[in-house]
């Protein structure tokens, strides 16, 4: 099965068309259910091996790792698979996975941590403790506050600017930071909600600066050991180093395949925790204690954590397909490094993530101390999304549907129609037609204001685009139509084919050339529509 290769569809499915579901009160994994949840139950009695072990097979996943915890007792955390095709390792409940976004929720809580010590507070101007920080809008600089840079409201659009550490690049993380100011916004300012990755690097510099060490320093000091969270690295290079880590896996084509990792460390305050099972069990019970160790300290107020699991941005709902029609919210909102909804009168904190060869999701019902974590080393959320939903029934005392089949024959559908959106493009192209300019012509050096040089040269008689600070980011030109090409990434596990369309001036010349995915279910952190890239002229002789 063909995956849909999108981190929107990893972060934020759950919140937009979300169906949870869970039967019953709390058992040992391995025992039966009781008689009441099982009646009910068309799938019972409740298996969580065979649930598991069929997701693998049927979203064509080599490895996943479970985390429940229910009243601050550890259900399970176990693993399932392996940790690389090709190897017989077991995925085990110590097995590292990158977690990708669901790192931003440690980001929040540090920052709680600051705020609980009065260093700083949610509504203080990020100037004042970045006094360098610029956006591209002289206002949106000066009113933009600690909060703002967690609640995906700031007016920049979708995963805007991710090209300058997605797919990893030569940036430094403040050199990141310091581009903000050239990004132009998609809407006004706290307007609504569009999910980002910057600003989170930004609050990942003020904790850096308070603490006087790196995040990942900080965070391992105030968070990680104090939780018993050993296991837990915060950088790639420190997983790999480690004994029991998971491999990333992505398709090619319809092949699943061994990647290699993709270190985004200038990315960190918005990524950066790998962790695993066991780990992820003791961090779900700290935020459903309160914010209490399990030796009674605070590490976190409980007032804080109220701020995080509170509503700050509005999220539209979607109308899910009928199949799906249970999961539909009444009301989806971000917080402070979660995403909120309900179910079934029931508030839900959650989030998801995604790195080349990952995906996860964590989510938590605080009113039944219930927190699930799901891990995978593939890109797929189907296998994330039917997991949920299964366990979800199985603890709420709902009766349960084959969520596995449902969310399966979804998936398929969606990718069926993506698939045929773009061959009817590639059909109804004008074949026949020429590009207006020889091709050399489009050749030289690109500069966009926010991310840099692109450069297309002639190389063994192709013609060969490459992303100057992104050394992976290196694929060949082939003719689409008119003055539009399509470019096609050397590295194919990318997924990312784009557009390249050239603009002329009324002379013949190219005023400037911009580039959108081809297809729907490339990852939005491949902003290439957010490029406006013109030539830069040749030095003179």
């Amino acid at each position: 099965m063909k995956v849909v290769h999108t981190k929107l569809a990893t972060a934020l499915a759950f919140a937009f068309s979300a169906s949870v579901a869970f039967s019953g009160a709390a058992w040992a994994v391995g025992e039966s259910a009781p008689a009441a949840a099982t009646a009910a139950s068309p799938l019972a009695p409740f298996d969580l091996d065979a649930d598991v072990n069929r997701v693998l097979k049927t979203f064509d996943v080599p490895g996943i790792a479970i985390a429940i915890v229910k009243d601050g007792k550890v259900i399970a955390a176990k693993g399932y698979g392996v940790r690389k095709l090709g190897d017989p390792a077991p995925v085990t409940g110590r097995t590292l996975f990158e977690v990708a976004s669901n790192s931003k929720a440690f980001t929040a809580a540090a920052l709680a941590m600051l705020v609980d010590e009065g260093k700083l507070k949610w509504d203080d101007p990020v100037t004042k403790h970045l006094p360098g920080f610029q956006m591209y809008d002289s206002y949106v600089t000066g009113a933009m506050t600690v909060r703002d840079l967690l609640t995906h409201r700031s007016g920049l659009g979708l995963g805007a600017g991710d090209l300058m550490w997605w797919p990893t690049s030569n940036f430094t993380s403040d050199e990141i930071i310091e581009r903000l100011r050239y990004i132009k916004p998609a809407t006004s300012f706290r307007n609504s909600y569009a999910y980002d990755n910057l600003l989170y690097i930004v609050a990942g510099k003020i904790i850096a600066d308070k603490a006087g060490k790196p995040w990942g320093d900080a965070v391992r000091e105030r968070i990680l050991a104090p939780l018993g969270m050993d296991g837990t690295t915060t950088s790639v290079a420190a997983m790999l180093k480690t004994a029991d880590y998971s491999a990333p896996h992505s398709k090619v084509g319809e092949t699943t395949t061994v990647v290699k990792p993709m270190p985004v460390e200038n990315a960190i305050g918005a990524v950066g925790i790998n962790t695993s099972a066991e780990d992820i069990a003791r961090w779900m019970n700290m935020l459903l204690a309160g914010g209490k160790t399990p030796d009674g300290k605070q590490l976190i107020s409980d007032k804080q954590l109220r701020e995080m699991w509170t509503a700050q941005t509005p999220m539209k709902i979607s109308e899910p397909k009928p199949p799906l029609a249970a999961t539909r919210p009444n009301f989806a909102a971000y917080g402070l490094g979660f995403q909120l909804r309900d179910y079934r009168g029931r508030k839900i904190a959650l989030h998801g993530g995604a790195l080349q060869g990952f995906y996860s999701r964590v989510l938590m019902v605080p009113e039944e101390k219930l927190g699930i974590a799901i891990f995978t080393n593939a890109e797929n959320s189907g296998s994330m999304t039917a997991l949920q939903w299964r366990l979800l029934d199985q603890y709420m005392n709902v009766p349960a549907s084959d969520w596995i089949g449902i969310v399966s024959a979804d998936e398929q559908a969606k990718h069926k129609e993506e698939l045929a959106k773009v061959g009817t493009a590639s059909s109804a192209r004008a074949a026949k037609s020429q590009p207006s300019l020889a091709l050399a012509a489009y050749e030289g050096e690109y500069q966009d204001a926010w991310y840099g040089a692109v450069t297309i040269q002639r190389e063994g008689g192709k013609q060969v685009m490459r992303f100057v600070k992104t050394p992976d980011l290196v694929g060949d030109l082939e003719h689409f139509q008119h003055d539009t090409f399509i470019v096609r990434w050397r590295q194919r596990n990318f997924n990312a084919d784009a557009y390249v369309s050239f603009a002329l001036n009324p002379d013949g010349s190219i005023e400037r050339m911009k580039m959108k995915p081809v297809s729907a279910e490339t990852d939005f952190s491949y902003d290439f529509q957010d490029l406006n890239l013109v030539p830069v002229p040749p030095p003179k002789k």
